[in-house]
């Protein structure tokens, strides 16, 4: 079996698919590893240490996507390298499917079997092939980096001979990987944190890592999907939620949204009218800004100045430690292959709850109950 990594091509990306330790493991397993020449030099991994594993680096980007059985990548590689690989070969990366019909369409016309990370299961025992989540895991940590050196003040109290400085006061709208770790990074470099999620469940979680859980009164009684993902308020819910969180973030002095539904656009969490009642030099970090954003006036890939207030829109985040990112999609690719690569060859199970739910296409087929709506 020939297992091809691409050089990502997408804007801002710096991640790449396997690093050359995790090629190694491959290697030892008897899989023949091929590499396009560079594919790591943005994260800190050079073709060399890759040739030291044993893999092959190749110049050719057209023969490694003709001739590879399957083909590791962060994001989707463009139309016209897919259409170069044979029929019956593997493509595991981030497909965000449900957003993208017209690459389903291709992936099925191709006969290519395709696997989309984002659909990896949230069960325990998925928790190793999770990409998803270590990639949020990434984003919530350099958010509150993010807060923390647009705003104007002080994060800690400081306590000095011209007087003492209050701490700085945060709040985390959305308590999934992302804003649990922007909570706890956020309280390591000494703000006052509090945080809100629509599922009441995760209070516990938040008071853990030494944040103030918000109350709201709940007005809907399903507030999270059999995948563990929050699910989208009604329209009763989102009129108590934003009643009872504009007081929240005005008197913050950094705001960090992380709230996201599978498929859908961002919901919004911060209206513009809760930015005008915020004070001036105050910090909002949207990290929906990919999905529409979960603040109204947020610019996707920009920090703009709205009535004083710095609201910043970035864009994969992960990409920006690219180095750990590709160290931890490496080890999240690694977990799942064991389930696939059975002798050296690729086998299918899908009687297997994750291989079913993470498998998107394969010979001309939908496979995905995601998509086939089961």
């Amino acid at each position: 079996m020939i297992l091809s990594v691409c050089k990502e091509t997408a804007d801002l990306e710096k991640r790449v698919a396997l690093t050359p330790d995790a090629a190694g493991k491959l290697i030892e397993e008897g899989v023949e590893i091929r590499i396009e020449s560079g594919a790591g030099a943005a994260s800190s991994y050079a073709d060399e240490k890759y040739r030291d594993q044993g893999a092959e680096v190749i110049n050719d980007r057209g023969k490694l996507f003709s001739d590879c059985d399957l083909m590791l990548a962060v994001n989707t590689p463009p139309p016209e390298d897919l259409k170069r690989m044979k029929p019956g070969s593997t493509l595991i990366c981030f497909l965000w499917a449900l957003q993208n019909p017209e690459l389903v369409k291709l992936l099925q016309k191709q006969k290519i079997t395709g696997l989309g990370l984002e659909a990896v299961p949230r069960i325990s025992r998925a928790q190793s092939m999770d990409a998803l989540s270590s990639m949020s895991n990434i984003a919530g940590y350099r958010a509150a980096l993010i807060g923390a050196s647009e705003l104007d003040r002080y994060l800690p109290m400081m306590m000095t001979a011209a007087g003492t400085i209050p701490p700085a006061k945060v709040l985390v709208m959305g308590a999934g990987v992302a804003g649990l770790q922007a909570i706890a990074t956020a309280k390591r470099l000494g703000a006052v944190v509090e945080a809100y999620d629509i599922r009441p469940v995760v209070k516990e979680q938040v008071e853990s890592l030494g944040a103030k859980f918000v109350e709201v009164p709940v007005v809907d009684e399903e507030t999270e999907t059999e995948g563990g993902y929050a699910k989208e308020a009604s329209e009763a819910q989102k009129q108590k939620q934003q009643e009872v969180m504009h007081e929240h973030v005005k008197k913050s002095d950094i705001v960090i949204t992380t709230a996201l539904i599978p498929g859908k656009k961002a919901p919004t969490l911060v209206t513009k009218a809760m930015v005008n009642d915020m004070k001036q030099g105050s910090v909002v970090v949207d990290l929906a800004a990919e999905q529409g954003g979960n603040c109204e006036v947020t610019e996707p890939g920009k920090t703009i100045v709205h009535n004083g207030v710095r609201v910043a829109g970035p864009l994969n985040l992960a990409s920006t430690l690219a180095y750990h990112a590709s160290q931890l999609y490496a080890k999240n690719l690694l977990s799942l292959l064991s389930l696939l690569i059975k002798d050296g060859e690729l086998t299918f199970d899908f009687d297997d709850e994750i291989v079913k739910h993470t498998t998107i296409t394969h010979d001309g087929e939908i496979v995905s109950p995601m998509l086939k709506g089961t």
